[in-house]
């Protein structure tokens, strides 16, 4: 039996043109160069300005529908050729002729225009056709440049991640634990020993893969349960889900491992110097298309390893970069003796 290939969002070479941020990255673009040629041509301030309102309602109906269609493109593509990706050269040809066929047609569309033959009345259809079809390639290219230049901060996660866990503190602590228990109660080592076994399959996944919500929070749940053995009642944890439905959890895309190391820094940072009960307060919350999650841990100024810490945050910063670009958030900061990290994503399903 052959084993199937499992595609990933930073495997495509098309770019997520449902993205906001890559969305204004291309207007910005766009018309910038046009407001730059228009300058060009040195005909005054204000007689530039008025051509460029003008052309800029041309430039952003092509770019939009561009856009939008080749979300749609990546969005089938997605769907379905989940086992067989299309091979780069078609993905790359597809972005510049996209813009060029939207040109074309957009372009016969408003030729019985009056007002549309007034205002360009010297435009080339070949040469708008053909610069449409640079600009799509060129897009392109510094996209998956820019994915590049990000891919080894998932690979670094990964590893981070997987050092964490085999570091043999926590793996021999771990064990010890369980087989305290064995005799005095063996169901709860047994469940133990199924969450560490879960814990470290997970934790062979690429980080640049797709889970849902729930299956990360239960990931965390098996993970806090494991320590919970080991620190006793010093671990005391909250969760608190507002405005998610049980259906909307399971429905809810999350990049994998995203939440798991910020608990792993919680109960490292948090827990583990304190010598009385540390609550680790977990929140998650839907806002219109956005979930937030928030998660607070005592502060302890003299035995935080700043360090540490920041490098973890700041890889999973580089990871919300990638997988959502401007349409994540990731802010950390201290009050009332707590350390807090707060996090935004989008809602898909």
């Amino acid at each position: 039996m052959h084993e199937q290939t499992k595609y990933t969002s930073a495997d495509w070479l098309i770019p997520d043109c449902c993205n906001i941020g890559i969305v204004f990255r291309v207007l910005i673009v766009v018309n910038f160069s046009v407001l730059l040629s228009l300058l060009a041509r040195g005909q005054g301030w204000l007689l530039n300005l008025q051509d460029f309102i003008e052309t800029a309602m041309l430039v952003e109906m092509i770019s939009l529908l561009s856009l939008f269609v080749l979300c749609g493109v990546r969005r089938l593509a997605e769907r379905d050729t989940r086992q067989h990706k299309p091979p780069a050269w078609l993905q790359r040809l597809a972005c510049g002729l996209v813009p060029a066929m939207v040109a074309i047609l957009l372009l016969r569309a408003l030729e019985p225009f009056e007002w549309f033959v007034f205002s360009f009345p010297r435009l080339n259809d070949i040469f708008t056709t053909v610069l449409c079809f640079v600009f799509g390639l060129a897009f392109q290219h510094y996209f998956e440049l820019r994915s590049r230049a990000y891919s080894p901060a998932l690979g670094e996660a990964r590893l981070q991640a997987l050092q964490a866990r085999i570091r043999p503190h926590f793996l021999f602590n771990s064990l010890n634990a369980v087989l305290s228990l064995i005799r005095v109660e063996p169901r709860r080592a047994e469940t133990a020993l199924e969450d560490l076994a879960d814990l470290f399959r997970v934790l062979m996944r690429d980080t640049r893969d797709i889970t849902t919500l729930k299956e990360e929070i239960d990931l965390c749940r098996q993970y806090l349960a494991i320590e919970k053995i080991r620190l006793g009642d010093r671990l005391q944890v909250e969760w608190n889900t507002v405005n998610l439905t049980p259906q909307e959890l399971r429905d809810t895309k999350i990049a994998s491992l995203l939440l798991q190391p910020l608990l792993e820094n919680a109960v490292h940072y948090g827990v583990e110097p304190s010598q009385s009960a540390a609550l680790i307060s977990i929140t998650i919350q839907r806002s219109l298309d956005k979930i937030e999650i928030r998660i607070s841990n005592p502060f302890h100024t003299d035995a935080d390893v700043p360090g540490g810490n920041q490098m973890a945050l700041e890889n999973i910063r580089q990871r919300l970069r990638l997988l959502y670009d401007i349409e994540a958030q990731m802010t950390n900061y201290i009050v009332d003796d707590h350390f807090v990290v707060q996090l935004y994503f989008p809602y898909k399903k």
